[in-house]
């Protein structure tokens, strides 16, 4: 099993589908099932700091991942889980404990179902899978973040820059499981590489394990 962890914008999901294929493991994106949650607390009109209520949807929600889809009580949310309204809310969801005990469930019982993967995350190799054959931090500079962010979405990259910065803020200060590199874990620096280049770092890393 592989955990890649680290800030926004780092590229960890593209990182992580390739890693996948390239192992021939199923793949997990974590941030997928975090903001189902928070577009179901958008569709309810349910305030995100509001633990119980959105500790509720948390643990009432079916949040099924197939590939490059996520579905969302049985409804494809692949996109709407990708708009500037989610990632407003998400981060502020995502520090809520009960909402992160619901999610880490299904994630160990994801793994234990499709007997180990690649999973990306803020929490992968920290909390969830401390025990992952390889642990990942994957992490590029603040303006490298941005102008990767622009350059898939567009914006403002001056705004964008912000948002990556009060997300990394509330990701590193979170009281439950904050964003951190994991013990033992393989620093990558993607800030200057190509894509390829921090997936074969990762697969190398992993293959050395297995020898």
């Amino acid at each position: 099993m592989i955990a890649i962890d680290g800030p926004a914008g780092a590229g960890k999901s593209t990182v992580a589908r390739l890693v996948a294929k390239e192992t021939h493991l199923p793949y997990l994106d974590t941030g997928a099932m975090y903001r189902c949650v928070a577009l179901q607390a958008l569709n309810d009109n349910v305030d995100p700091h509001n633990q119980a209520a959105v500790a509720r949807i948390a643990s009432e929600i079916s949040i099924v991942l197939e590939g490059s889809a996520t579905f969302l009580n049985d409804v494809d949310v692949s996109n709407d889980i990708r708009t500037p309204e989610v990632a407003a809310v998400v981060s502020v969801i995502a520090a809520l404990t009960p909402v992160r005990d619901a999610m880490r469930t299904q994630q160990r019982e994801w793994i234990a179902r499709h007997g180990g993967g690649v999973v990306e995350g803020r929490d992968i190799g920290t909390v969830v899978f401390p025990d992952a054959d390889v642990k990942v931090f994957l992490t590029a500079s603040p303006e490298e973040r941005a102008r990767r962010r622009v350059a898939q979405a567009g914006g403002n990259i001056d705004e964008v820059a912000a948002g990556i910065s009060e997300r990394d803020h509330i990701d590193s200060t979170r009281e439950d499981s904050p964003l951190r590199p994991a013990e033992n874990s393989v620093i990558v620096d993607s800030s200057g590489k190509s894509i390829d280049e921090v997936v074969a770092e990762i697969v190398n890393a992993f293959e050395v394990t297995r020898r």
